[in-house]
């Protein structure tokens, strides 16, 4: 990137591109459930089928995570950040033309679980703490995450607007010409050029494998991750589950449409809150206080009598709670280790939060199943908010302390 380029690239262009990208990245995706129906009618498919390819796309872009963090630590987020637009396009597409399962799984679970993997918030992240002043980071953390939210509540209606109008293919078809913005967006967030001779893109040091050696022995690493997993368990069981649910207990199934939108909308407000917070009060206790309130929430809303009123008040207070985790535990994953492997340590705890996403998703499933009732699962989710509120609270938010040949060799 030239010198001319650098200058126009201050820091509110910087947070400002990447929170389109983080809202440009997310929106599609979040609309998938309403082609669910004309999709698998049009294909003479069961649910299963479309239900597989999003269980395999949430682990995959789990699992994509670390890799494309690691990829974006070391050659900067930018160039990962296109190669994961240009597949997430090219897997929307292929979505689109889908007419076998296994075309079907291919399309939106992997390649676009792949994709994601490579765009999504956490890189944004990743490049916002390498490239914007410390005072910046977690208020510019909590604007990408909400960003992300945005694109949730603008996509919906949205979508639902363009299957009307345009039908269900052409609908995914404009998205993904929507998704090819991303790449010059993602210039943005280019490393910084270097000038001849100059050291690589971050500073040599730590390796891949002794940086992820270091972080899973170190203990509050460990935990943090472990309370991300509750996070990502809460959030899909609820958004997955929460409207056949209201349907199961008498409520018309608009209800679970407007609660999911109030998420996402009281979500925004949470997640830059918690941005704010997270700057003057410990993070773990801010962590702690997240946590135990969604367990209260949940925990008030399944022992009240069912109602529209009731349910949109807890879609509120669950959507002020709902990505605010991220802002403080991207916060402290910096803290702890510094800028070196950021992006990839986030995609490490990301991927915790996915396989909490898919135990919640398919947990909730089989116990409904095995029951008629998804109480286990509801008692699940306290119990687990309750076990991450207590958990948070011994972590120690201070850098790991590291050898004196380290630091002089980074």
């Amino acid at each position: 990137m030239s010198d001319r380029l650098s200058h126009w690239r201050t820091p509110i262009v910087i947070v400002l591109c990447g929170c389109l990208i983080s809202l440009i990245s997310f929106g599609p995706r979040s609309t998938f459930g309403f082609f669910l129906t004309p999709m698998t009618t049009a294909n003479g498919w069961g649910r299963d089928v479309f239900a597989l390819a999003l269980a395999i796309e949430i682990l995959l872009w789990g699992a994509a995570q670390p890799f494309a963090g690691a990829l974006a630590d070391r050659f900067g987020a930018a160039q990962v950040l296109m190669a994961g637009a240009v597949l997430y396009v090219a897997g929307i597409v292929w979505m689109a033309y889908a007419t076998t399962p296994l075309e079907f799984h291919l399309s939106a679970g992997v390649m676009i679980g792949l994709g994601l993997g490579g765009c999504s918030f956490a890189l944004v992240i990743g490049a916002f703490a390498k490239l914007l002043p410390r005072e910046w980071h977690t208020l510019a953390f909590g604007m990408g995450t909400a960003a992300g939210s945005f694109g949730q509540f603008l996509f919906s209606p949205l979508a639902i607007a363009l299957i009307d109008q345009f039908g269900w293919q052409n609908t995914l078809l404009i998205f993904s010409v929507m998704l090819l913005t991303m790449l010059p967006l993602s210039l943005a967030l280019a490393a910084p050029r270097r000038a001849p001779g100059a050291p690589s893109y971050m500073p040599p040091g730590q390796s891949v494998k002794q940086a992820l050696a270091e972080a899973l022995g170190h203990r509050s690493y460990v935990l943090l991750i472990l309370g991300y997993f509750t996070c990502g368990f809460q959030l899909f069981f609820i958004t997955v589950h929460l409207p056949a649910y209201l349907i199961d207990r008498g409520l018309p199934a608009s209800v679970g449409g407007w609660t999911i939108a109030v998420i996402g909308l009281f979500n925004i407000v949470g997640s830059i809150a918690s941005g704010y917070i997270a700057n003057v009060m410990p993070k773990r206790y801010l962590l702690s206080a997240i946590y135990f309130g969604r367990s209260l929430a949940i925990l008030v809303f399944i022992l009240l009598p069912p109602s529209p009123a009731a349910t949109l008040i807890f879609g509120g207070v669950m959507g002020l709670l709902w990505l605010s985790t991220i802002p403080p535990t991207s916060a402290l994953v910096a803290i702890m280790f510094g800028n070196r492997w950021l992006t990839m340590l986030l995609g490490l705890a990301f991927f915790s939060h996915q396989v909490g996403g898919f135990l919640g998703v398919w947990l909730g499933g089989v116990l409904f199943e095995v029951s008629g009732s998804y109480d286990a699962i509801w008692w699940g989710t306290i119990f687990f908010g309750i076990a991450s509120a207590i958990i948070n609270l011994p972590i120690v938010e201070k850098p790991v302390p590291r050898p004196a040949v380290v630091s002089a060799a980074a």
